[in-house]
């Protein structure tokens, strides 16, 4: 039987730790659900923010009819892979209803507005609901001008009464479900949940990139070399440690402004300085062992020492560390948006849903901050998970003992 690879090992170890891969199946699946985005949101309108302001506050659960009426302006159409990114902006404007009936031309609707208040009357074109241009008669005709700018008439009769009517039945009639319920402005909660997914996803995909690739740089230079170069970055490492995270991505945010790629780089800053004195004392204990000296006396220069042979054997610390900062990444976003320097609105993301509605904890709704909240507190044991199962997995005496 051929012996295993060191790769090899480490995963049939981590592999044995079933709540770390429960933890990691969790985690690819919302990085899945976050990158599909729009094309599985119930609102797939650009940062979920279809407002819907008589639906403000609904329950879990709550479903209501809808008569949608197609906008007058033209909207185009876009691809998948454009959708996917930045969502389709809607068709068609939705207004709740408890009742409707046609009467030829004529859609009469119960608009609602309030669980506390009666329904209030309204009445709709059907050619303008279905058409959404403008409706003008002239004799036995009507003259429809669409979104587009092209006129087309019809010979008003009873089959084109009928015709429109099974169109407007077909389409514009709709029954929908809010799974999470709607916001303080009527917005579909689950796709903010989503889209709030992909918001903190992405930060600590960028923000640990990013604290790696300085963390290794610094940690390597200060660990190989020592002497006064050690000395200046270690100080440097230091005086930076003493910070409260927070607080320097703060810091960070108030200089470059606020918005998403500004997060990506504060807290990428924030987060380094571990990675570097991690890396400075794995380089510090394997700069003198016999197989480092052997490539210095086959003549490498320390660029290749570093690269090829010292960081290949200090990548389990530093992959665990990564998946730790992952979680701690979320947090500081999360923190961020609560205190308002994250993603700007109408952008949902987890930390600004419950800045927004974190009152409503005590006035019967608090599904409205729980929810996220339970959000970034799933995403966050899932990576810690991982982190421990890691950490045991690159523990070469657990698994010789184990194998």
């Amino acid at each position: 039987m051929a012996e295993l690879t060191p790769s090899q090992r480490t995963w049939k170890a981590f592999k044995r730790n079933k709540i770390a891969v429960a933890g990691l199946v969790f985690i690819l699946l919302s990085i899945l659900i976050a990158i599909l985005g729009y094309l599985v949101m119930p609102d797939s309108t650009p940062m979920a923010n279809n407002m819907t302001i008589q639906l403000s506050i609904k329950k879990p659960g709550a479903e209501f009819t809808m008569l949608r009426i197609r906008k007058s302006e033209p909207v185009d159409t876009v691809n998948i892979f454009t959708k996917m990114l930045y969502g389709q902006p809607a068709f068609f404007k939705d207004i709740p209803i408890t009742g409707y009936h046609l009467v030829k031309d004529s859609i009469y609707a119960d608009e609602y507005v309030g669980d506390e208040d009666k329904p209030i009357k309204a009445s709709f074109n059907l050619f303008e609901v279905v058409s959404g241009g403008k409706a003008a008669y002239s004799g036995g005709l009507v003259s429809i001008t669409r979104p587009n700018g092209t006129i087309v008439s019809f010979t008003i009769s009873n089959a084109l009464y009928k015709r429109f009517s099974e169109e407007f039945l077909a389409h514009h009639i709709i029954k929908k479900k809010y799974w999470f319920g709607t916001d303080l402005y009527g917005r579909d909660l689950l796709s903010r949940l989503i889209l709030g997914a992909r918001v903190s996803l992405a930060v600590g995909i960028v923000s640990v990139i990013i604290s790696m690739l300085l963390g290794i740089v610094v940690g390597s230079l200060a660990g190989y070399f020592g002497g006064w170069v050690d000395a200046s970055l270690s100080w440097v490492m230091n005086i930076l440690w003493a910070l409260p995270a927070l607080l320097l991505v703060i810091a960070i945010s108030f200089a470059l402004g606020k918005g998403l790629w500004q997060i990506f780089i504060a807290v990428g800053m924030s987060m380094w300085v571990e990675v570097g004195r991690l890396v400075r004392g794995q380089v510090l204990s394997l700069k003198h062992t016999e197989f480092i000296e052997a490539a210095r006396s086959m003549g490498f220069n320390n660029a290749r020492i570093i690269r090829r042979h010292i960081l290949p054997n200090i990548i389990g610390p530093i992959l665990v560390l990564a998946s730790s900062n992952f979680a701690s990444a979320i947090l500081l976003e999360a923190g961020l948006s609560f205190l308002g320097f994250g993603a700007q609105p109408p952008m949902p993301t987890w930390g600004s849903m419950i800045k927004e509605h974190y009152g409503y904890i005590i006035m019967n709704s608090p599904f409205l901050a729980i929810l996220p909240g339970l959000a970034i507190m799933f995403m966050v044991y899932a990576f810690n998970l991982v982190t421990v199962g890691l950490r045991d997995a690159f523990d070469i005496k657990s698994q010789s003992t184990r194998i």
